[in-house]
């Protein structure tokens, strides 16, 4: 399937799918877990943003990450022109993914990749539904390389410094039961780099 192909299927599906070199990847519902840890996300990032002309988008709206991919992070950050957008952002600053045992392998290796090729992207998190776990890849600016750090202990912050401000791990997971959860993953220590 083209990727014109795909936008005009898209819009007569009322479930998403991703895009990703010609295929389509119907996307599985979210737990409560992950839609309240996104959430705090939205909420933490929100009025900062919107003081420095961003927007934060959470989960609905696609992002064009190449030519041939087309993702619905659970959460992007745009500023200026790049936020006011219709259907796609194409130019995003800030993604963050909120891992579940069928997107983790796919978050962790596939999407860092394409996502680390985006030219406007400076952060990327991968956020972790069954503990307090943050990776969070940030763009060098003066080397243009990625860097990756792991955030697990309460008190630790995510700096956002464009639109002056950041996140707290502990508002990443307020309210957020950590016990552990009914669905069984495997847990893949370590993480990649770009």
């Amino acid at each position: 399937m083209s990727i014109g192909d795909y936008f005009a299927w898209e819009q007569r599906h009322s479930s998403r799918h991703e895009y990703v070199a010609g295929e389509v990847y119907a996307m599985s519902g979210a737990t409560v877990r992950h839609n309240l840890i996104a959430l705090n996300l939205v909420r933490a990032l929100h009025s900062p943003a919107r003081a420095r002309g961003c927007v934060v988008l959470a989960s609905d709206v696609q992002l064009l990450a190449a030519a041939d991919r087309v993702y619905y992070p659970d959460v992007i950050l745009a500023c200026g022109a790049a936020g006011h957008v219709e259907q796609r952002v194409e130019r995003p600053s800030l993604i963050a993914e909120v891992t579940s045992p069928s997107t983790r392998a796919t978050d962790r290796r596939e999407k860092l990749e394409a996502y680390g090729r985006i030219p406007s992207l400076r952060l990327y998190l991968i956020i972790d539904q069954r503990r307090r776990h943050v990776l969070v890849y940030h763009r060098d600016e003066p080397l243009g390389e990625w860097l990756c750090r792991e955030l697990i202990d309460p008190g630790e912050v995510i700096e956002v410094p464009w639109i002056e401000g950041h996140v707290s791990i502990d508002a990443i997971y307020d309210g957020i039961d950590l016990q552990p959860m009914t669905v069984r993953e495997e847990d893949e220590e370590g993480w990649s780099a770009l």
